[in-house]
């Protein structure tokens, strides 16, 4: 039997005792157990008669059952679907049903909201709690720490990962076991990580910054990982003296230089901090070496293709930039409206090619043909360019895609929700810098009447049907949305306008 992703990153490490994973209290797990585990939860999938190529959905919160689920997954040939533990049940209930999931693992206290939706669409349920009790894990109890491996290939589907587009409605992007196996591989080389390595995990795994990138690189090296449930900033400083490397998000690196705790003697066992998932400012990269002697590598991913470019480990990480593609990765600049391929130190939009870059987006074939060309060049959605030198900058997005600590929000989404409320006649949603998350949300409003409407109601009833992360941080009334001729908002403007409104966060 052949199955690629489990073999290559999973498989192997049966039978080790070496340290997987490690928690804050000092116990860990060895990939031994890790692999028992996860085999156990397989079986549990199996009996529950999910077949290769059958989606499971989990919105679980970070645990070791939890990334021993994605394990299972992956030994089973069932494609894994991980969903933002920030999701509403409305939310929810779109994913399950375009996925066509045939099981739901969520938290016990979701179970009574999903129990309906999973119900409506022939799904069973199953709980994982944070704590790792629920009756995934205790039916996984019962079942043998063995599991036959399931047959698949590199070209079958390994995970869904959902993003959005302006209109608002979720893409399902498809990925397969070798876009996975050879962005980790690669990872692995070019970044240097061994079996030596630990790595301090505090991102979240329903996301491809901790869970395809993080956990992979991880596992295809053979390395541990202090794994925490989230970003704690007293974990982080107690951890980082017992690490080699950490990833994270530029909020996890703004934060920790606001503590005097962190310096250069903390950080002198680490080899090498990366950034990625939203734009890390030049002066962050700046207080951060003079301050740590370490400088920080930036890369460059998204959901549809894992990682496209990093800064070099070797030679200069130039600040502002995402570094050169990575080997085996294509990418140019090209002429949004003819796609003819632009010069150096020309802004256009990026595209890229390579075994990284996912097989489409599900039952959506007019979307994977607008995005997906036909010589395999994936249309990003970001603009860029590439300087004399040959780094990558990213300079901003033909979409209006905001990106707020590294998590994907998409302005039509919260639009739709604060259109429909009482006493708003419309709205535009801008991302606006900000000095935590790199940007945050920002909602303008035109009121409907010449009363004005209640800001802080219209941001608790909104907030009610969108994921925390999702909520304008702030609401401004307007008179009237700028417009073109051709009658679309220019958003553009509306961002240049109120791009000073969180300066002093």
């Amino acid at each position: 039997m052949s199955n690629p992703l489990y073999d290559q990153l999973f498989g192997k490490h049966a039978g080790k005792d070496t340290p997987f994973l490690i928690f804050r209290d000092g116990t860990s797990l060895s990939h031994a157990a890790f692999l028992e585990t996860s085999a156990q939860i397989a079986h549990v999938l199996t009996e529950a008669d999910l077949k290769p190529g059958d989606r499971l959905a989990a919105q679980v919160q970070k645990s070791a059952s939890a990334l021993a689920l994605y394990c299972a997954c992956a030994q089973a040939g069932i494609v894994f679907l991980p969903l933002n533990t920030a999701y509403t049940v409305d939310e929810l209930s779109y994913f399950i049903e375009n996925s066509g999931a045939r099981i739901v693992v969520c938290d016990a206290a979701s179970e009574s909201s999903l129990a309906p939706v999973a119900a409506r669409l022939g799904a069973r349920i199953e709980t994982l709690n944070a704590d790792e009790t629920g009756s995934l894990t205790d039916r996984a109890k019962q079942m043998p720490p063995q599991f036959p491996t399931v047959d698949r290939s590199e070209d079958d589907l390994a995970a869904f990962l959902y993003t959005s587009g302006t209109t608002g409605r979720s893409k399902g992007a498809m990925l397969t076991q070798a876009n996975l196996l050879s962005n980790s591989a690669t990872l692995a080389e070019l970044w240097r990580f061994t079996d030596r390595d630990v790595l301090l995990h505090a991102l979240p795994i329903f996301h491809t910054h901790g869970l395809f990138v993080a956990t992979n690189v991880s596992l295809m090296a053979g390395g541990a990982m202090l794994f925490l449930p989230k970003f704690e900033q007293d974990a982080m400083i107690e951890l980082m003296p017992k690490a080699t490397a950490m990833m994270g998000v530029p909020t996890f690196y703004t934060r920790l230089l606001s503590d005097n705790r962190f310096t250069a003697e903390l950080t002198r066992g680490m080899r090498l901090f990366i950034s990625g998932s939203a734009p890390l400012l030049a002066d962050t990269h700046k207080e951060f070496e003079a301050r740590t002697g370490h400088r920080i590598l930036e890369r460059y991913g998204m959901t549809e293709t894992n990682m496209n470019t990093s800064n070099p480990y070797d030679g200069e990480r130039r600040a502002g930039t995402v570094g050169f593609p990575l080997p085996g990765v294509d990418l140019k600049i090209t002429d949004p409206e003819t796609g003819a391929t632009l010069p150096a130190e020309t802004v256009g939009q990026i595209e890229v090619r390579g075994p990284n870059v996912f097989k489409g987006y599900w039952q959506m074939p007019d979307k994977t043909a607008a995005e997906l060309r036909a010589d395999g060049f994936f249309i990003t959605g970001d603009l860029g360019k590439i300087d004399a030198d040959g780094y990558v900058h990213i300079v901003g997005r033909n979409k209006d895609l905001i990106i707020s600590g590294g998590y994907n929000i998409y302005p039509k989404e919260i639009e739709l929700v604060l259109d429909a409320l009482p006493g708003v006649r419309e709205s535009a949603v801008i991302g606006v810098p900000h000095a935590d998350f790199g940007e945050t949300v920002l909602g303008l409003v035109v009121p409907d009447a010449p009363t004005a409407p209640d800001l802080d109601r219209i941001l608790e009833v909104a907030g009610s049907s969108l994921a925390r992360f999702k909520h304008p941080r702030k609401l401004i009334l307007i008179d009237s949305l700028p417009r073109n001729t051709m009658g679309k908002v220019q958003k553009n403007i509306l961002r240049e306008q109120y791009k000073d409104v969180f300066e002093t966060a």
